[in-house]
Formats: C-alpha cells, structure tokens, sequence
C-alpha cells in the first residue's frame, strides 16, 4: 500500500534549505519538489507509465516560477490522463512537437505542400496562375506567419488590398484558394480548426458592368466586317468559334484541341478554366465543325486551337479579339465579351426558353439542385437552340 503523505504548505516549500546530497519533498500523489545542491527546486511528477510496471518522473517547471498550487493543478491534469491510459510525458511531447510544427509551419510553407497536392487537380497554366497570384497578393502579406496565428481579419487584410484595385472576383477567388490552404492544414493536423471559413461573404458584391454590344439586327454588319476584315486568319475564327460558341473570350482563346470530342460534337471546357469552376459541355454545330476543320491544317498539330502568333506554344491572347472589333469599326459598339449578349438577346427574342440560354451560357444557378438538373437535362435542348443560332450567323451574311 502507498505509504501516507502530509501536504507541503508553502512555507516548508519557500524555505527548504539545499543540502549536500538532492533530496525531495513529497506533497503526495505523486508530487514532488526535489531540492537540489545548488539551491535550485524543481517539482516532479512520479508515476507508473500505462501498460508498464515502469516508474518515470516528469518535469512541472522550477519553484518559484511555479508555485506550488500551480504544480498541484499539474499533477491533477496528469492524473486524469493517466486515468485515459494517457503517458503524460508522450502527451507532453507530442503537444510541444505540434506547436513547433504550428510555429515553424508558416501559411507559405503550407501553401506551397497544398500547391503539390492541388497540381493533380488542375492544369500547368492554372497552378501557374494561382502560385503567381499568392506570390503578389498573399505571401507579402501573411506568407512569414505561423499558419496557427492566421487570423480572418489577417486574411481579410490581403483581400481589402484586391478589393482596393477594384478586382473582386480576383478576391473571390484568393479567399477560396487560402481557405483551401486552411483546410488542407487541417486535415494535415498542422491546425485544428479553420479561421477562414466564410470570409468570402465579407466581399462587397459588384454592379454588373454591361459590356458594349450590339443588336440582333447588326448582326449583318459584324459579318461583313469579319469577313473583309485583315485580322489573321487565327483571330478571325477565333471571333466567329466564339460567337457560335456563346462562351466567354478567355475560355474560347485557351480551346484545346484535346478538348474537342469530334465523334460526339461536344466541347468539353474544364472546370478549372470555367468562372464558376465547374465543368462546361458546349454542344458543337455543323458550321463549328465546319470551322474546326478548316483550322486544322494551321494548328491541329499544336495544342491550342488558337495559337499565339509570337509564341504558336500559348494560346492567343484573349485581347486580340477585341482589338480586332475595334479595327473593325466597332470601338465602343461591341467588345468580345459582348457577343454573348448578342447571342442572348437574339435568342429571348426568339422565344428560346430563358432557362436553356442561361445554361448555354454557364451563368451560375443559385439553386444547386436545379443548377445540376438543367445541366443533365438541357443539352440536346442547347444543341437545337444552337443549331438554330449557327444558322441565323451563317444565314446574315
């Protein structure tokens, strides 16, 4: 049986005298305060290590430092561990190895572990994107902080700094990218919870911008313009694949031929070139396929369907379109982005149902179920709507 311990006070405590040898005072269940030559006191905690008839001692701290209702409290917390079949020393180090992990862990050494994960989920172009989004907008800012003191209002600071060049998608976007880096460090076990959730609602929403377009009934013009226009021939198709095509400028000049499903007429855009980030199917006329094969023999054997014309391994600059309209005649009166409202317009005019144009142009459906119904079920819908939309472009010239 354990023999019986009477309790220090804190006068036995404060006066205990060193002598030659170390010696302890015990205060019982463990607790000790070893007193040592020197003058110097530390407490111990002595216990059975669980699953073992082994003895081991742990360090609480040094007296005065830590008095000696302070060592009590200690001794409790470990008791109750050892009660859990918990080694208080493993527990003591493995806690003190996650908060080195967590300081040492910086939110840009993290960042970096994510990007690898992310590169399987992506393409080359759009990693590249978001690491040199990180690299001007974040990192200056948090990049040297331990990711465990990141903070939202920290984070929200970087995003305020977007926000200021009035670039709110672009904020949109960094705060679901740095969410992401949270919760990889989550589940990582770097952090244990995620500060960040939600403060993309902290961004001010944004008055749509109309963007110059032109009516249904100038149709004509523009193709005429095309057509006697002394664009290149890559920026010429480029403007009619993306006026057949309905979709916006950058994802029309980033089209992969490895993209294009010849047996099926199908181009399949994905997710991560898509504004939304979800995966777009863009049923492909007669007079796309027409327009497909005539540029074949141009780039077929390159890996974009419009390829830059100073470096034919990029995909055409995205610009190029507008600044053909403008030379064109259009300055002010339509813009590349325009022709999806071109589209749009001709489209409800004609009785198209609003629900199928809406789909065909990937604009976002609140409604998530609904969201995921139209996209299962409107297809073959969008390729008559647009068949019959190739042939108005084609018939108004």
């Amino acid at each position: 049986m354990p023999r019986n311990v009477t309790a220090l006070n804190a006068t036995q405590v404060k006066q205990a005298k060193p002598q030659e040898r170390e010696y302890n005072l015990a205060d019982g269940k463990g607790l000790a305060l070893r007193i040592k030559p020197n003058g110097s006191k530390l407490w111990l905690f002595n216990y059975t290590r669980p699953f073992t008839t082994r003895r081991s001692n742990i360090g609480i701290g040094s007296y005065p430092d830590v008095s000696l209702s302070e060592a009590r409290e200690a001794r409790e917390a470990f008791r109750k561990l050892l009660a859990k079949d918990i080694d208080p020393k493993e527990h003591k180090d493995k806690e003190r190895d996650k908060a080195t992990l967590a300081t040492e862990s910086t939110f840009k050494k993290v960042a970096q572990q994510w990007f690898t994960i992310h590169a399987s989920k992506v393409s080359e172009g759009t990693l590249k994107n978001i690491k040199r989004s990180f690299d001007n907008d974040v990192f200056p800012l948090v990049g040297n902080v331990p990711i465990a003191q990141l903070t939202a209002p920290k984070a929200i600071e970087v995003l305020n700094v977007i926000i200021g060049r009035n670039s709110h998608e672009i904020a949109r976007k960094v705060a679901r990218r740095m969410n992401s880096v949270m919760t990889y460090a989550v589940n990582a076990g770097i952090v244990h919870h995620n500060p960040l959730i939600g403060i993309k609602e902290l961004i001010p929403s944004t008055k749509v911008k109309h963007q110059p377009t032109i009516s249904p009934d100038e149709l004509p013009e523009l193709m005429k313009a095309l057509r006697y226009s002394q664009a290149k021939i890559i920026t010429r198709c480029l403007i009619e694949f993306q006026l057949h095509t309905m979709v916006r400028p950058g994802e029309a000049a980033e089209a992969k031929w490895s993209e294009i499903d010849f047996k099926e007429s199908i181009w399949a855009i994905p997710a991560d070139r898509m504004k939304m980030d979800r995966p777009h199917l863009v049923p492909l006329t007669p007079q796309v396929l027409e327009l497909l094969e005539l540029i074949k023999p141009l780039s077929f054997h390159r890996e974009y369907i419009f390829p830059s014309h100073i470096d034919p391994k990029k995909p055409a600059n995205k610009q190029s379109a507008n600044k053909a309209l403008r030379d064109m005649g259009f300055r002010g009166r339509l813009v590349a982005h325009g022709m999806r409202a071109l589209a749009s317009t001709t489209l409800n005019e004609e009785g198209f149902d609003h629900d199928v144009i809406e789909a065909a142009l990937a604009h976002k459906d609140e409604n998530e179920v609904r969201a995921a119904y139209n996209r299962a079920q409107y297809l073959e819908r969008r390729r008559s709507m647009m068949e019959w939309w190739s042939i108005r472009i084609v018939k108004s010239v």
